[in-house]
C-alpha cells in the first residue's frame, strides 16, 4: 500500500500542522503551497493519497483535480478535498469532478486519518478488482454510463424522481414496503424506531448527500425503521430494482456502496455504546455536538432542535435531557434560548464526563 500523502494548501500554519499530524500517525508527507505546484508533485510522485484545499492561488482545487483526471497515471489516486466551504452545492461539484471525500475545516485528527485510512484501503481494494478484471478480460469500459459512487449520485439527480417533504412530515414508515432508495438533497433526516414502549428512538441523522431507505435487494421486505424531515427535505428517489441493475454491472460502485454502508454500521455501534455505558451528562454533550455537526452549524451558530429529538439521539428520557441541559447552562458550556441551543465552551462540551 502506497502510504505517502500529497498535501496541497496554501496556509502555512495549517499545512505544517497537517503534515505533522499524518506523519505522526507513520505516513511519509509530501505538501505543496498551491495548486500548479502540487499538479507537478503529484505527477512526478503517484502519492497514494491527495489532500488539497479548494480556495488557493495560481490553481484552485477544482483545477488540481480536473488536470490530474486527465492523467492516465494520477487519476485514479484518491482526492480529498479540504476547505472551510460547507454548501451542499460546493461539496457536489467537488464530488461530481471524481473527488472521493470531503473535509471541512476546522476538522478532528481521527476525522482526517479515518478519510485517509478508508480512500487507501478503498483503492487497494479497486486495484485488485481492475487488476482481477483485465486477467480474465472483463473490464468495465471507460464509457460505461456509471462508474463510480459519485456517479451514481448524479443519476439519482438527473433520472430520480424529486419529492419535496416539510419539516415533521414522514418520509416512509417502519413496516412499509420498501420500494425506493433515497439521495438526499436539501435538508436533514431522522431514522427512528419504537421501542417495546412505545418511546421513539431515532437510529440515525442523515444529511445532504446521504442515502437513505437501504433495505434487503433480494425480496420485497418492509422497511425495518421510519425517516422523518428534522426540516424542510428534498429527495432524489430512484427504485431499488433500478439500482440494483446498476450495482450488478458496476464493481467499483458496488465496493463503494460497500465501504459506506459499513461505516453507517460502524457508526450506529459507536451510537448504541454510546447509550449503553456514558454518562447522561456525557451522552447529552455527544448528542449536542452531532446534532451540530449533522447541521453544519458553527459552534456560535444556534441549533434549533426539539428537546424530543435531543433526547431521542442520546436515548435518555426527555425530563433527564431537560436538567442536564440547564446544569451546563449553568457550567456556561451553552445558552439556552426558547428551543435554540448555542455552544458556548466547544472544548468543554467534548471533555463532559
Amino acid at each position: 500500500m502506497n502510504k505517502t500523502i500529497l498535501l496541497v494548501e496554501d496556509d502555512l500554519a495549517l499545512r505544517e500542522n497537517t503534515a505533522e499530524m499524518l506523519e505522526l500517525s507513520g505516513y511519509k508527507v509530501l505538501t505543496a503551497p498551491n495548486g500548479k505546484v502540487g499538479i507537478d508533485m503529484a505527477r512526478k510522485h503517484l502519492p497514494g493519497v491527495i489532500v488539497c484545499d479548494i480556495m488557493m492561488p495560481e490553481v484552485d482545487g477544482y483545477g488540481v483535480l480536473g488536470a490530474l483526471s486527465q492523467n492516465a497515471d494520477t487519476r485514479h489516486i484518491p482526492f480529498i478535498f479540504l476547505s472551510a466551504k460547507t454548501e451542499h452545492k460546493e461539496i457536489r461539484k467537488g464530488m461530481d469532478m471524481g473527488a472521493d471525500d470531503y473535509l471541512t475545516k476546522p476538522f478532528e485528527e481521527d476525522e482526517l486519518l479515518s478519510a485517509v485510512e478508508s480512500r487507501l484501503a478503498k483503492a487497494q481494494l479497486l486495484m485488485q478488482v481492475r487488476e482481477s478484471s483485465s486477467v480474465v478480460g472483463s473490464a468495465e469500459s471507460e464509457d460505461d454510463a456509471i462508474r463510480n459512487l459519485n456517479e451514481l449520485k448524479n443519476f439519482f439527480d438527473d433520472n430520480g424522481e424529486i419529492a419535496n417533504y416539510d419539516k415533521g412530515n414522514t418520509i416512509y414508515k417502519e413496516g412499509e414496503h420498501s420500494n425506493n432508495i433515497f439521495l438526499i438533497l436539501k435538508g436533514i433526516v431522522k431514522s427512528h424506531k419504537m421501542d417495546e414502549n412505545g418511546k421513539e428512538l431515532i437510529t440515525a441523522l442523515h444529511k445532504p448527500d446521504d442515502f437513505l431507505g437501504f433495505t434487503s435487494f433480494e425480496e420485497a421486505i418492509p422497511y425495518q425503521e421510519s425517516a422523518t424531515a428534522v426540516e424542510d427535505v428534498e429527495l432524489a428517489v430512484v427504485s431499488k430494482n433500478v439500482l440494483k441493475d446498476i450495482l450488478t454491472k458496476s464493481n467499483t460502485v458496488s465496493l463503494e456502496l460497500m465501504n459506506v454502508l459499513s461505516e453507517n454500521i460502524t457508526e450506529i455501534k459507536d451510537q448504541l455504546l454510546q447509550m449503553a455505558y456514558s454518562s447522561v451528562r456525557k451522552k447529552t454533550a455527544s448528542t449536542i455536538l452531532q446534532f451540530a455537526e449533522i447541521l453544519n452549524k458553527n459552534p456560535n451558530d444556534n441549533i434549533k432542535i426539539s428537546r424530543h429529538d435531543l433526547a431521542s439521539v442520546a436515548g435518555i428520557a426527555t425530563e433527564s435531557l431537560i436538567r442536564t441541559l440547564s446544569g451546563f447552562k449553568k457550567d456556561g458550556l451553552i445558552e439556552i434560548e426558547g428551543r435554540n441551543i448555542r455552544i458556548i465552551d466547544l472544548d468543554g462540551l467534548r471533555h463532559v464526563e
